[in-house]
């Protein structure tokens, strides 16, 4: 299990995550996050689209957590984001801020009964276990996939996406849903640490653009061209260097 106190290699990527276990009617659900509050990773909901926020530091504990996605199909990863301080640009639109969850289409959990859940887990008295979390790094795809992936990635294209894994969308409670199987989540998590790699380099040298992908370093988790036929809206993950110490 990822966050098991299995041996961790050299090569794995850790992350310290707080782990709790919830009975509601009748079930037992395991749910797992951040051990410490994200600082500069903030969510936010537009007119057209979910805007993610990252540094490199916040984004690579983000990305780690949708690998462990991937590999939990019995865990919700919560990642609460709306109390996060504003990310630099925000404000221009009527942006909404919100948590995340990720989801395992195998947990099939309904969104909503999460507003009663989330109450359970962050009460004070709430049990929570702190654990090391590991997933290998070679869960991550290489530099030659991710090329690969970018070629595929024409937005103009109208072949046929049906077949294609991707995270699906739910929203309720001011919390993103995202479902999906084991490829759409290690997919995504190529893309949040794409850009935590190529971020840095970027703010280093370019114009800083608020509000439109910042440095020019963002990535779509969505590259078809028909995006609402498929019931769900872009989510863009944005590099942004650290806003909150």
């Amino acid at each position: 299990m990822p966050a098991s106190r299995a041996a961790i290699g050299r090569d794995d990527l850790r992350l310290k995550v707080a782990v709790q276990h919830v009975r509601m009617g009748g079930e037992e659900f395991r749910v797992m996050r951040p051990a410490k509050p994200l600082k500069n990773g903030a969510l936010y909901k537009t007119r057209n689209s979910y805007d993610m926020y990252v540094d490199r530091a916040d984004g690579r504990r983000i990305g780690t957590l949708w690998l462990l996605a991937a590999r939990s199909p019995r865990t919700l990863l919560y990642l609460p984001m709306r109390t996060t301080p504003p990310a630099p640009g925000i404000g221009w639109g009527e942006e909404q801020p919100l948590d995340l969850v990720l989801a395992h289409r195998s947990v099939q959990f309904r969104p909503s009964r999460w507003k009663r859940l989330r109450e359970r887990i962050n009460a004070g008295n709430a049990a929570r276990e702190i654990r090391t979390a590991s997933v290998p790094e070679s869960d991550l795809p290489t530099d030659e996939e991710n090329e690969k992936a970018d070629k595929e990635k024409d937005y103009a294209t109208t072949r046929n996406h049906r077949n294609q894994p991707f995270l699906r969308q739910h929203f309720f409670a001011e919390t993103l849903f995202l479902t999906g199987d084991t490829s759409a989540f290690r997919d995504a998590a190529g893309d949040v640490f794409a850009v935590t790699k190529e971020g840095p380099p970027a703010a280093a040298t370019r114009l800083y653009l608020p509000g439109g992908c910042n440095y020019h370093v963002c990535r779509g988790l969505y590259y078809w061209s028909d995006v609402h036929a498929h019931e769900v809206e872009q989510f863009h993950v944005e590099f942004s260097p650290p806003w909150t110490k």
